[in-house]
């Protein structure tokens, strides 16, 4: 399948090339179960907890981790499933709604830039930066002189963050109108899941082919080397969250963090009865 590719999951279109969604498939697993996949999950997530307490300890790199999606696409999920266990003195999660009258009196980034994580942490954004170029075009929130300019400002802002020894992971996690609909059903019927249903998701719901229009287009202008995007398929939860698991893994791994040495002379320290 297209996209889905042992790179893994990256997007593979340079920047500027064209993206359509309806050609990678939310439902795509690779032949896996779910039994089997929750346990390399675990092993996974052992991994993860380590390589964050190196990177935490090193403090000299940081990660941040993107995650869009429609309503219903799992952002909350995979936040809580992949990094459950680990430390949360070295995680930080910000997550962007409407904008404050502060924030708005501000640059579009301005907000966005405070929760940059520091070096030795991870920064999780649940939502972020690309809802300027999402719920902004699709309800023509500001004119479209404004938020065309909007790509290049996060391709630099995202540069700039590189520059400064982040590394950055995008995740679009990418479900079906189908999917979506089952997933609203569900909230409904259930009584300890109805406090997530809004009655302003059914607006959005119908401007579906619009959002899909709005990230094909942030797909195609904001995918660069220094800070690709995934098309993570995420009909099936376990799938989505072991793909997201995996390739933040190996991208720790490829960071390298290192323990900093100890101090000079721990071997003559003798400890006070």
């Amino acid at each position: 399948m297209k996209g889905f590719v042992v790179a893994k999951y990256k997007l593979t279109p340079k920047y500027g090339s064209a993206v359509k969604l309806q050609q990678y498939d939310p439902d795509f697993h690779e032949d896996l179960d779910e039994a089997s996949a929750d346990l390399e999950l675990i092993k996974l997530k052992e991994k993860l907890e380590d390589l964050q307490e190196i990177l935490y300890a090193e403090g000299k790199q940081s990660l941040l981790v993107v995650f869009q999606a429609m309503d219903t696409g799992g952002k909350d999920g995979v936040i809580r499933k992949v990094f459950e266990g680990v430390n949360p003195q070295g995680v930080r999660v910000a997550s962007f709604k409407a904008p404050t009258p502060e924030e708005l009196a501000h640059d579009f980034l301005w907000r966005v830039h405070q929760y940059a994580p520091p070096r030795g942490y991870i920064g999780v954004f649940n939502r972020s930066h690309y809802e300027d170029v999402l719920i902004v075009r699709v309800n023509n929130l500001v004119p479209k002189s404004v938020w065309k300019t909007r790509y290049d400002y996060i391709n630099q802002f995202e540069q700039l963050l590189a520059a400064n020894g982040t590394r950055i992971l995008k995740f679009y996690l990418h479900i079906s109108k189908d999917e979506q609909k089952e997933r609203l059903i569900s909230r409904l019927e259930n009584p300890d899941k109805q406090w997530k249903f809004e009655l302003g998701d059914l607006p959005v719901r119908e401007q579906w082919d619009s959002y899909m229009d709005a990230y094909e287009a942030l797909l195609e202008r904001c995918n660069t080397d220094y800070a690709p995007w995934h098309i993570v398929p995420a009909n099936h939860k376990w799938y989505r969250d072991l793909v997201v698991a995996k390739t933040i893994v190996a991208t720790l791994e490829d960071m390298n963090p290192r323990f900093p040495p100890p101090d000079v002379g721990l071997e003559k320290v003798v400890i006070p009865d």
